[in-house]
C-alpha cells in the first residue's frame, strides 16, 4: 500500500522522503527523485507532512515513538497522518502524544487495497480536525478518489473498522458456504454463479470467490491483517458495550485459516479453508 501511495505522491510532484524497515524496498524510489532516509525520524525531520502506512498498532508505535520514531524529529506545526487500520484506543494516545509535540494529527485509514493504491483510487475516512484536513487535502488528493470527514479524531479509525469487519464477515460466511457445496456434492463452479449472480454478491463476495476459483496467489489484503481488523473491530464493540457475535465468529475462522498456514497468503484464502 505504501509504495503505490509514494508513486502517486512523487507522480504528482510532491517532494518526498520514503523510509521502510525493508531498505530494498525504499531504494526503488531514489530513481525517482525520492530521498530514502535512514529511520523515521531522519524521513520526518524537514517534513511539512508525515504519513505512516503500517500494519498493526505494534508497528505505528513503532514508527511514531520508538527509538528513532518520526515523532521526535516532528517540527511544531507539522501535520502528522495515520492511514494505518489501527484501534481506536491507539489512534487517540498517539493523538494525545501528537498534541504535546505542538504538531497536527489526523487519522486518516483507507478503504481499497494495493491496486486501487497504485492508480490514485483510495478512499480516505479521515478523522480530526477540518481546518486540518483542509491544509493538506492535496496531499491526499493525489492518492485518492475521495475524502470523506468523518468527525473528531477517531472516527476515521472506528468506520475503517466497522467496514473492515463487514467485508470480513462476508469473507467468513462465504467460506462456510463453499464448504457446505462441496460436503454436499453440489458442482462448485454452477453453485457459485448462483451465488455470485443473485441477492448474496456484494462486491467482496464476487471478488473473493473469483480469486479462491481461479487460484490467484498474487496478494492484495493479507489474511492475518483482516483477522487484526476484526479483532480490532471487535474489541472497539465490547468498548462501547456492544456484544458483537458475528465478529468473534468470523475471528475464528480467519484464526483457523492462520492455523492451517494462509495467514501470509491474500485474505480470500479464508474462502476454501474450510474444505475436508
Amino acid at each position: 500500500m505504501g509504495q503505490g501511495m509514494a508513486g502517486r505522491l512523487l507522480s504528482a510532484g510532491f517532494p518526498l522522503t520514503v523510509y521502510n524497515r525493508n531498505r530494498a524496498k525504499a531504494d526503488a524510489f531514489a530513481k525517482s527523485g525520492a530521498r530514502v532516509a535512514n529511520t523515521p525520524s531522519d524521513a520526518a525531520a524537514d517534513a511539512d507532512v508525515i504519513l505512516a502506512m503500517v500494519s498493526d498498532d505494534a508497528a505505528s508505535r513503532e514508527v511514531w515513538m520508538g527509538a528513532n520514531g518520526a515523532l521526535s524529529a516532528a517540527r511544531p506545526g507539522t501535520c502528522l497522518i495515520e492511514a494505518s487500520t489501527l484501534s481506536v484506543q491507539w489512534v487517540t494516545e498517539l493523538a494525545a502524544a501528537v498534541a504535546k509535540q505542538k504538531c497536527e494529527f489526523l487519522d486518516a485509514p483507507v478503504t481499497g487495497s494495493k491496486p486501487q493504491a497504485a492508480a490514485g483510487q483510495l478512499l480516505f475516512l479521515v478523522g480530526g480536525a477540518a481546518s486540518v484536513l483542509e491544509h493538506v487535502r492535496p496531499v491526499l488528493t493525489a492518492m485518492s478518489r475521495d475524502i470523506i470527514h468523518l468527525g473528531p479524531t477517531g472516527s476515521g479509525a472506528r468506520l475503517k473498522l466497522i467496514n473492515n469487519f463487514l467485508c470480513g464477515v462476508q469473507a467468513a460466511s462465504l467460506a462456510e458456504a463453499v464448504s457446505m457445496i462441496h460436503a454436499g456434492g453440489l458442482d462448485p463452479e454452477k453453485s457459485l454463479s448462483v451465488l455470485t449472480g443473485g441477492a448474496p454478491a456484494s462486491p467482496v463476495i464476487k471478488l473473493i470467490s473469483a480469486r479462491a476459483a481461479s487460484g490467484d496467489k498474487d496478494i492484495n489484503f493479507m489474511l492475518r491483517l483482516m483477522a487484526k481488523d476484526i479483532g480490532y473491530a471487535r474489541d472497539e464493540a465490547k468498548s462501547a458495550g456492544l456484544t458483537s457475535e458475528t465478529s468473534s465468529a468470523a475471528l475464528e475462522i480467519f484464526k483457523k485459516a492462520i492455523d492451517k498456514g494462509h495467514g501470509d497468503e491474500d485474505f480470500s484464502a479464508v474462502v476454501n479453508s474450510l474444505r475436508k
